[in-house]
């Protein structure tokens, strides 16, 4: 097995994702802890993950050097290879200039069974503040990209490796590679093809729910849904679906519900009218963190109204929360919190259910494939991501009934322009922002000034990376024309370019 050292990396688990992914038992651990684990699992190799912290900040997270000398096959990533220059002789790490955050070329300077079967010239993705300028003894430089020298390490002696890029990120081109080359040729474990045990989770959920009444949290969205059916699996009548109708959600939401656990999955369904009640309370709040908080908080009080309305009250709730979800509200100890998700860290602190999320430790693609297994149509499974705050996250300040009728109305012709181009499955996500930002613009022969809209319309698979989608002009030139002429209230828009990392999938 693989034993991974959780230093706060968002993709720690990703890490781990990608290891299991070969069909190899993978554990992710904190530094702390890695003495005692080490001999009591005896790992075939160690991964020392990407972290937030400055490795000489105080209380930066770092490790006992003894590791190195353990004679097991180390493998550092980001802030992993960064201490490994930082910890060992000779070696250096300091604090780059400026940072480094998405897309970078990297150039193979010297043979290295990492790279193996790798292009020479590569696509990476970077994401860090601090860099090796010099390396520890017995080391040698196989790597650069345009900006720093020292792009990855190795001692094959030792058989420690280290790379400042990220290979566990879709956007890193040959990533999986160099995981499953560490792995087969240097660790010397067999690799296989992992399959989402479907069955394992229903046994999983029957166990802990036994014979209780369970209600399930949905939003119309993918993730929501596919934990709803999984449930449904499990307990069959003992399970009751409650979507609440907060007119914050996508226009026809409340029909696609209906179709899949009505019409579909014939589970008892209730769909709750509280849209005043989410727009009164949202009432002149304008900081995300205190809108998700909100919302939250919100839900789980109509969710327990509709418990206490049930023949038994529910003692579990279910909630398709992902692991993107966790690690953004910061799912580990060293990890930095991006965001709270309303579904994590918006949730009040006393509750009277308890929590069932059978998809906390899957991905966005694993749980498309689990909606397929278990025959879901390809209408719900590829649907793309919605937030569990829907639109109150995609309006920058204060929500209020005409921003949202303009963020909703714009949403809707992005998507349709986007479905009629055939791109649907082919982008991750395409929505509309309200910025807040307030422009001048020309009406007939007068002057307008109206609110900015953001077009974000982006590629990715797993949601902790994502480059922007390279529309084609007249496209956007169709979807801009649209939203300015049939959406009152609107100046201009325009169209994020940003990747992620530095930014964020949505505004807020």
């Amino acid at each position: 097995m693989i034993l991974i050292l959780d230093f706060g990396s968002q993709t720690a688990h990703l890490i781990s994702r990608r290891i299991r992914d070969l069909g190899i038992d993978v554990e992710v651990i904190e530094p702390e802890a890695f003495l005692l684990e080490i001999k009591k699992q005896k790992p075939r190799g160690i991964i020392l993950s990407g972290g937030p912290s400055s490795v000489y900040e105080k209380n930066a997270p770092t490790i006992d050097p003894k590791l190195f000398d353990l004679g097991i096959p180390i493998l550092g990533i980001c802030y992993g290879q960064q201490l490994i220059g930082h910890l060992l002789p000779g070696g250096k790490t300091v604090k780059d200039k400026q940072r480094e955050d998405g897309p970078a070329t990297f150039i193979v300077d010297r043979p290295c069974i990492l790279f193996e079967g790798m292009s020479p010239h590569s696509r990476v993705w970077m994401s860090h503040g601090d860099s090796v300028v010099s390396i520890p003894d017995g080391f040698e430089v196989t790597g650069h990209s345009e900006s720093i020298a020292i792009a990855s390490i190795k001692n094959d002696q030792k058989k420690i490796y280290g790379v400042q890029f990220h290979p566990e990120v879709i956007h890193t081109e040959h990533g999986h590679l160099v995981l499953r080359n560490f792995i087969e040729k240097v660790c010397g474990l067999t690799v296989t093809e992992h399959v989402v045990d479907i069955d394992g989770i229903v046994r999983d959920i029957k166990k802990t729910v036994g014979p209780q009444r369970v209600l399930a949290a949905v939003s119309g969205g993918v993730d929501s849904t596919v934990a709803a059916a999984l449930v449904a699996k499990a307990v069959g009548k003992h399970l009751t679906v409650v979507y609440c109708d907060n007119g914050l959600m996508r226009w026809g939401t409340a029909d696609e519900v209906k179709k899949i656990f009505g019409d579909i999955l014939h589970v008892d369904l209730r769909i709750i009218d509280c849209k005043d009640r989410f727009l009164k309370a949202l009432k002149g709040k304008t900081d995300p963190e205190e809108k998700r908080k909100v919302i939250g908080s919100l839900y789980i009080d109509i969710f327990e109204e509709e418990s206490k309305k049930l023949h038994s009250h529910a003692t579990f709730l279910v909630q398709g929360t992902i692991y993107s979800d966790v690690i953004e509200s910061k799912g580990s100890k060293h990890a930095d919190k991006i965001k709270s998700h309303h579904n994590v860290g918006g949730l009040p602190e006393k509750m009277n259910m308890t929590l069932l999320e059978p998809l906390r430790n899957y991905y966005k693609d694993e749980v498309r494939a689990i909606g397929k297994k278990l025959g879901l149509p390809d209408e719900f499974v590829y649907k793309q991501p919605l937030p569990g705050p829907g639109a109150a996250i995609r309006i920058v300040g204060e929500v209020t009934e005409e921003r949202l009728t303009m963020q909703q109305h714009a949403d809707k012709i992005v998507l349709e322009e986007i479905q009629k181009a055939g791109l649907y499955k082919k982008v991750f996500q395409s929505f509309a922002i309200v910025t807040g930002a307030f422009s001048t613009a020309v009406r007939g022969d007068g002057r307008f000034y109206g609110e900015v809209i953001a077009l974000r319309v982006y590629d990715s698979a797993d949601i902790m990376s994502a480059s922007w989608s390279r529309l084609d002009y007249d496209l956007l030139q169709k979807i801009v024309s649209r939203i300015t002429n049939e959406v009152p209230g609107v100046s201009r828009v325009v169209y994020d370019i940003t990747t992620k990392p530095p930014a964020t999938m949505e505004w807020e």
